[in-house]
């Protein structure tokens, strides 16, 4: 599976266009696109045939344009994919959120991007380890971390927190979608295990669990349980030292 980078292109060039800073288009031509549409038709193609097939001839194709004319728009697919990223980010519209409970705020941010991936499965193929500075990524910096200064915590502990939410949300949702694309042959392959190699004796706890109705659901079910169980235990967690 490809993985692509956040933060993999030009830093001037990708925060001026994250903010839409004014861009002079040296050609004659009065433009024909704008920045939002390259992103949006980029996103299309990427939800539609995955970011593999994500490409600045793609995108030229997808928008009616050639391709150098794009390049006008966006330097190349490294920036492009920063600004699709925080473009889907803003789809969550945190800043609108009215709720006042922290908790409760906390549980939307992971529900809303857990919904966001499940919108964009292409999302977990890029690494998001040093996103750029855009308006999609301080929207939820800022909600997250005014969502915990309302529950009590010191200033440390309101930034500590913030950043293990995100730790759990962002790993956690991978799963959840993943469990959603179980290959057959990965099915198949794991009848076979579970029926021709594994040994009781040796993994009696699983073995226990098994017959206890421990795994009597499907992955994604158990992914979906799992994340809500463990979003709740870690927002327990937060309230102890409030």
């Amino acid at each position: 599976m490809t993985v692509e980078r956040s933060g993999a292109g030009d830093p001037e060039r990708t925060l001026a266009l994250l903010w839409r800073r004014p861009v002079e288009h040296t050609r004659g031509r009065r433009p024909s696109l704008t920045v939002d549409r390259v992103v949006k038709a980029a996103i299309a193609v990427a939800d539609r045939d995955g970011i593999e097939a994500m490409s600045m001839a793609r995108v030229a194709n997808e928008t009616g344009v050639g391709t150098m004319t794009l390049y006008t728009y966006v330097p190349g697919k490294a920036e492009l994919i920063d600004l699709m990223v925080d473009e889907v980010f803003l789809e969550r519209r945190l800043e609108e959120v009215e709720l006042d409970g922290w908790r409760e705020r906390i549980e939307l941010y992971a529900r809303n991007t857990l919904e966001m991936h499940q919108r964009h499965p292409w999302l977990r193929q890029v690494s998001l380890a040093q996103p750029p500075f855009g308006p999609g990524l301080l929207a939820q910096e800022e909600f997250l971390l005014s969502s915990l200064d309302r529950a009590g915590l010191t200033p440390r502990q309101v930034t500590a927190a913030a950043t293990a939410v995100m730790l759990f949300v962002d790993s956690a949702v991978g799963t959840v979608v993943r469990a959603h694309e179980t290959h057959p042959y990965a099915t198949s392959a794991a009848e076979h295990f579970w029926e021709t190699i594994f040994d009781p004796s040796r993994y009696p706890s699983m073995n226990h669990l098994w017959l206890s109705g421990g795994y009597d659901r499907g992955a994604a079910d158990a992914a979906a349980e799992a994340f809500e169980f463990g979003l709740a235990r870690l927002l327990d967690g937060i309230e102890s030292r409030a």
